[in-house]
């Protein structure tokens, strides 16, 4: 496990606080990891593009040299 530090809007974090507190996760990190993880799944087909298209951008410039 990685720890991370971050700012995030008070009334973000009121929300999560308040979240947890009616038992949707056990506590704010469950929650953040949980949120990052739906997020990411969410755009894994563009992220997957993007890295791709650098991957290729990469390749030809490296062929032209």
């Amino acid at each position: 496990m990685t720890a991370l530090q971050t700012q995030i809007p008070d009334q973000l974090l009121q929300q999560a606080q308040y979240l947890v507190q009616q038992g949707w996760n056990a506590n704010i990190d469950e929650l953040i990891a949980e949120a990052m993880r739906r997020y990411l799944e969410s755009h894994h087909d563009a992220i997957s593009e993007q890295f791709i298209r650098e991957d290729v951008d990469w390749g030809l410039k490296t062929y032209e040299n």
